[in-house]
């Protein structure tokens, strides 16, 4: 079993230090969702571990199966076995779906690799219907027109084919309805199992009504103070993060 280990991290914008030594281990088959205020560096955390050249790591270690990453390129660390869902994913204009994700495919395969079309598109297709996908959203451009749901419903059938050890999926809920919520929790729930962990990054309990996590923990201040299970999760949406910071006050 894989396991995804944060030792002590701490990580910079610039001169600003927002991570201040954050511990956390994820194991493959766990689900871990992260809750916190606004500014606390949740997404900071999911951004600088896939890599994001806009992040810089100032101290402790990331470890992937016991080595480290942080030497690694994105695309390193993304073969390695990571995978990173985006609040706001990009456009890719005039890149269709199944062209992308067969380039991300072959790019796995590494050099003198050749990606069969046939079990290829047999395997997109496959995923699609498991995912409750219309199989000609794979012939639009890469989130190009897409509305939230659909740019995270594109996201939940990446992750389904390239089959990552971890999941960061950073505030996965933001800007969807209901039933985008919902059909989106659905793809993750159905990848859900021994072979993924997952860092699940969420301002609002609502998420975690539809993706039940093992773990719960609260970020303030660039730590976690606060570790439970979905009970806290609870708590939280009932009363804020004010007692969260009192009993850190108090502490």
């Amino acid at each position: 079993m894989s396991q995804l280990e944060i030792k002590n991290l701490h990580i910079a914008i610039g001169e600003k230090e927002i991570v201040k030594g954050l511990t956390l281990t994820i194991s493959q088959g766990e689900v871990h969702a992260v809750m916190g205020p606004n500014g606390t560096g949740k997404s900071t955390l999911a951004k600088a571990i896939a890599g994001h050249p806009d992040y810089t790591i100032t101290g402790g270690e990331v470890l992937l199966d016991g080595k480290s990453i942080l030497e690694l390129e994105p695309d390193e660390r993304a073969r390695a076995g990571l995978f990173l869902a985006f609040q706001y994913p990009n456009e890719v204009p005039g890149v269709s779906i199944a062209n992308f994700l067969r380039a991300a495919q072959q790019a796995r395969l590494g050099e003198g690799g050749e990606l069969d079309a046939t079990a290829y598109y047999k395997r997109l297709y496959e995923k699609m219907d498991l995912l409750k996908i219309d199989r000609k959203f794979t012939s639009r451009g890469v989130n190009e027109g897409f509305s939230g749901g659909e740019k995270k419903r594109c996201e939940i059938l990446q992750m389904a084919m390239l089959e990552p050890k971890f999941a960061l999926m950073d505030e996965t809920d933001s800007g969807l309805d209901i039933d985008a919520l919902r059909i989106v929790a659905e793809g993750v729930n159905h990848q859900r199992g021994p072979g993924l962990g997952v860092l699940l990054i969420t301002h609002y309990q609502r998420l975690l009504d539809y993706i039940v996590p093992d773990y719960v923990h609260v970020m303030f201040d660039g730590r976690i103070v606060k570790s439970g299970d979905k009970s806290l999760a609870l708590e939280l949406e009932a009363k804020g993060y004010d007692w969260v910071k009192k009993e850190l006050a108090q502490a």
